[in-house]
């Protein structure tokens, strides 16, 4: 195992990003069903949390892809080009219940990960792309699809 300051800040980026997320999330049950627009896309509560959770599982399915040695398969998904009617629902109190338990369970996997990784493999890593550090920290810009809706508290 790698220093853990070291890769304990790995993990932290990402289990911040979420709990940056979380809170704001807080305040969407408050959301009074107008997109926001930034940028050229679309924003909604639901498509938020979409958005935080297909990109940490994509990098996290990448990541595990790379340390067996294999291809990476390319994600499928539209990302936030495509804004669905279920991205467009209310974002209610159970939402947000089951936005927490998704996303502080996905954080948790990646901390685990990253935690278990040596300062070698998060610097060096196997396979095409981003070291799993500079992995981490992409995915602490995350925080890009809840900024865009913002805080509705």
């Amino acid at each position: 195992m790698s220093d853990t300051n070291t890769v304990t800040a790995s993990a932290a980026v990402v289990t911040g990003m979420v709990e940056h997320v979380l809170a704001l999330a807080a305040g969407w049950t408050h959301w009074d069903g107008r997109p926001a627009h930034v940028d050229d896309r679309v924003y909604t509560p639901h498509k938020a949390i979409r958005r935080v959770a297909d990109h940490m599982i994509d990098h996290l399915a990448e990541l595990e892809a790379r340390l067996a040695g294999e291809e990476t398969q390319p994600d499928r998904w539209h990302a936030s080009m495509v804004t669905t009617e279920a991205d467009r629902a209310a974002f209610t109190a159970a939402d947000l219940d089951e936005a927490r338990s998704r996303l502080t369970r996905l954080a948790r996997i990646w901390a685990n990960r990253l935690d278990a990784l040596t300062d070698e493999q998060l610097d060096h890593s196997p396979g095409e792309g981003w070291s799993f550090r500079e992995l981490a920290v992409h995915l602490g810009g995350s925080v890009y699809y809840a900024d865009a809706v913002g805080d509705l508290s």
